[in-house]
């Protein structure tokens, strides 16, 4: 249960602070009273507590995140201003007084806080001054106004690309193609936000794999490659590539000739791969220790 999950979280928490805390005697008597009464009402513990689920953290996060809005809605004077100071706002984006268009944005959504079109048009402001956090922030009001508003989920899509948080990108580009699914712009925006995280699967190999060894090849992001992945699945479609994993397989050969086939699986895999994506084996072999002497890359754009 959720609840039983979130006292562990808490029981783990409050040991922590006995451990870490600078506390007084009678503090951390205290803590451990409350501890036991927790563990004894909820039949819990802290190893109950989801795994890395880190109480704190999480609750700083929501804290940062935590979106309020005015209790009540604007009059119609009110809105009536707002929408000025809205259209003046984008009259100034469009002269590329970007500063200035934000202080009227912030003006029309202080008479009018219930209106997602400011908030979504202040977060595309803030991109332009590469406040992305900002921006994301106004864009999560937005839905909170208005959760089928795509043009928040695209613009924020955005600003997560540009701090390089491909995966959070990714999702948001995925919801708004939920709510409009022939926007074509969402579409290029989401592929090309795939391909970015499939550079960042490239480029994590030979950082993290065996034991952390420097140079040594994270098998799990090689594998999860989406090239790497549709060129495997070729090959073990191939009627003779499946007859040499047989004889692999199988018992009925000697451990020499398994091994053989082995090499021979794997050379032919490198030779498919070679041939169907040069550029990214080029790739892969750089950062798992080639030719120092070797070109770059091509640049992608």
């Amino acid at each position: 249960m959720a609840e039983k999950g979130l006292v562990a979280s808490i029981i783990k928490f409050l040991m922590k602070q006995l451990e870490d805390g600078d506390i007084t005697a009678d503090s951390r008597e205290s803590l451990e009273v409350a501890i036991q009464c927790l563990e004894s009402a909820y039949s819990v513990q802290a190893t109950d507590s989801p795994a890395n689920f880190d109480l704190l953290n999480t609750y700083k996060v929501a804290v940062e995140n935590f979106i309020t809005l005015p209790p009540s809605e604007a009059t119609d004077e009110e809105k009536a201003e707002a929408e000025k100071y809205k259209n003046e706002g984008n009259n100034l984006m469009g002269k590329g007084n970007v500063e200035e268009a934000i202080e009227h944005y912030s003006k029309a959504i202080k008479l009018d806080g219930h209106n997602a079109v400011y908030y979504c048009n202040r977060a595309a402001a803030y991109s332009k001054i590469n406040n992305h956090r900002e921006a994301i922030k106004d864009c999560k009001t937005a839905l909170v106004i208005d959760n089928k508003y795509s043009k928040a989920y695209g613009r924020m899509g955005l600003a997560y690309s540009s701090l390089n948080e491909h995966k959070e990108a990714k999702e948001c580009y995925e919801k708004a193609l939920e709510i409009e699914p022939t926007n074509e712009s969402y579409k290029n925006n989401l592929h090309l936000t795939e391909e970015k995280l499939a550079q960042q699967g490239v480029s994590n190999i030979g950082l993290g794999g065996a034991g952390n060894v420097p140079g040594f090849p994270d098998m799990s992001s090689l594998l999860s490659h989406p090239v790497l992945m549709n060129m495997a699945r070729q090959m073990l479609a191939d009627p003779g590539m499946q007859n040499v994993m047989t004889e692999f397989m199988s018992g009925n050969v000697e451990s020499n000739d398994r091994m053989e086939a082995l090499i021979q699986a794997g050379q032919q895999l490198a030779q498919q791969m070679q041939s169907a994506n040069p550029e990214l084996i080029d790739l892969l072999r750089r950062q798992m220790g080639g030719n120092p002497n070797d070109p770059d890359p091509p640049q992608q754009n």
